[in-house]
């Protein structure tokens, strides 16, 4: 380098770098005013992308809800019967001691597989005990299932209107009031309904002894449908005129349930299913209206075993583990209990509900729309009981079945799905009419149509519920400990007994405010 370039290099050296070179304000200021405009629009664009996807509906491509069992809020209680009655005070709840509630939070997350002892209940303050069942001293109580101040399920206004109007609101009123009564004094010490010992409570309504019992494999179904009554007209575990009774139901049913398999009751005869379907419906009820821990656990055991009973991609029969068969009648009740469940927030397979729907479809005559019981066309079996022979089923039972089940599946729109008023078009062709000679009297029938008939509303409602409340009122017993009780003399009517015919007539009547009216039709 030379003399010269080195001068050079040392100058250059010497200035600031771009840099390094100080800008003074008015030329910061400068650059700034020459970027405003970019900024502006920059901001401009942001905030009108905002405002578009704002607007924009996002929720049309959300998948609808399933219909909810429980969504609905009936009307306040204010008066429940013509007659005054007796102020009831609600007793007051056993302090907690707060230092020893120990909080887990793993119970409001169990997983679908989780095997566990179920809790014993004689703790839990949210469980009462009790009293003897021959203790009547309040079987007249006119308050049914208020459930506390604006109690979630309620027994209709004044008058008893939401009892399907007209002059027989009062009368179904009482006649509800007393099954309840009768079902409350034949609970047996230990908290079950049995279908063949509850004669073993009698002598607290009257001084006879009720005939009509059933078969001891089905206690547990017979529970389940007796705590399905009670919990309808509003009690819970801890609140309503009938909460000892559904507490103490509740602990049985826990206590039967077995604690690996999740199995309520015993495997004693092949139609244990309907048993274990039963009683999940109720704990899964009891559940819903409490959200009590202890239960959750009990209920997820029970509906993982109902799970397990389905067949692969289909529905369900009279095996766990699955044969292959299929039929109506269990499904039935299965999807109801799993219907139950899903309300109540449980893991529920979502599969399950697409099998049920693909058999019924399987077996349903789009011509006549009846559906079959175990095929495409054959009718479901009614014994008498006494000769032990199939005449030719009176009702449509299995139509029903299936009818009800579309609808809380999600089948609500006539117009969309014509067959359902070609199911209820054929219901309405053999009402609930009172046999003298007891086959007719098909109660497990007229549990279902009555349920689905409500839920179509209109003309068929109409029939139905005028033929239901004449049935239902007309041949209700007023005498002796019977007294508050339907005779079981129909189909099914050996194996249940009384107290399975007692509690699927008082569902009936509760059909005006058990469940939510899905399709909207009256």
């Amino acid at each position: 380098m030379t003399t010269q370039d080195y001068s050079a290099y040392q100058i250059e050296s010497s200035l600031p770098r771009v840099w390094e070179e100080e800008h003074s304000f008015n030329d910061l200021l400068y650059e700034w005013m020459e970027r405003a405009p970019w900024l502006a629009l920059s901001c401009a664009a942001h905030m009108l992308a905002f405002f578009v996807l704002t607007a924009f509906p996002w929720d049309a491509f959300q998948k609808p809800e399933p219909p909810s069992f429980f969504a609905h809020t009936p009307p306040p209680i204010e008066d429940l019967f013509e007659e005054p009655m007796d102020e009831v005070i609600p007793e007051e709840p056993e302090p907690i001691d707060t230092e020893e509630v120990i909080e887990d939070p793993v119970l409001n997350d169990i997983p679908t597989d989780v095997v566990s002892d179920s809790p014993d209940l004689s703790a839990d303050p949210f469980f009462k005990e009790a009293s003897s069942p021959f203790d009547n001293s309040d079987s007249n109580n006119d308050v049914i299932g208020i459930g506390g101040p604006g109690g979630e399920f309620g027994m209709g206004g004044p008058g008893g209107k939401d009892f399907g109007g007209g002059g027989d609101g009062p009368k179904l009123q009482v006649a509800l009031r007393d099954a309840l009564d009768w079902l409350k004094c034949h609970q047996s010490p230990d908290g079950s309904w049995e279908a063949d010992g509850f004669t073993e409570n009698c002598g607290s309504i009257g001084s006879t002894i009720c005939e009509g019992t059933g078969h001891s494999q089905h206690d547990a179904g017979v529970t389940g449908l007796a705590l399905l009554t009670f919990l309808a007209a509003g009690n819970t575990t801890s609140q309503g005129a009938y909460s000892a009774q559904v507490g103490q139901g509740v602990k049985w049913l826990r206590q039967v349930q077995d604690p690996d398999t999740g199995l309520i009751g015993e495997k004693s005869s092949h139609e244990f299913l309907y048993n274990h379907a039963i009683a999940t419906l109720a704990l899964c009820e009891a559940y819903y209206k409490t959200k009590t821990p202890m239960l959750k656990i009990t209920c997820q055991k029970a509906v993982n075993y109902i799970q397990r009973a389905r067949n692969p991609y289909g529905a369900w029969r009279y095996d766990e583990p699955p044969m292959g068969a299929n039929d109506t009648s269990v499904t039935g009740w299965m999807v109801f209990a799993l219907k139950a469940a899903e309300d109540a927030e449980l893991n529920v397979d979502q599969g399950a509900f697409d099998g049920a729907m693909s058999w019924l479809e399987e077996v349903t005559d789009p011509a006549s729309g009846r559906v079959g019981y175990s095929e495409f066309g054959n009718r479901s079996s009614r014994i008498t009981g006494v000769n032990d022979h199939f005449p030719a089923e009176k009702g449509e039972a299995m139509t029903a079945v299936g009818l009800l089940c579309r609808i809380f599946m999600g089948q609500s729109d006539t117009k969309e799905f014509p067959i359902l008023k070609k199911h209820s078009d054929l219901m309405a062709r053999t009402l609930p009419e009172w046999d003298p000679d007891g086959f007719g009297n098909d109660m497990y029938y007229w549990y279902y149509g009555t349920y689905a008939m409500f839920q179509m509303g209109g003309s068929p409602w109409k029939k139905w519920e005028s033929a239901l409340k004449d049935t239902a009122l007309e041949n209700q017993r007023k005498d002796g400990d019977a007294a508050g009780s339907w005779d079981p003399n129909g189909p099914w009517g050996f194996a249940g007994g009384r107290v399975y015919s007692t509690a699927m007539m008082a569902l009936c009547i509760e059909v005006y405010f058990r469940y939510p009216n899905i399709t909207g039709a009256r």
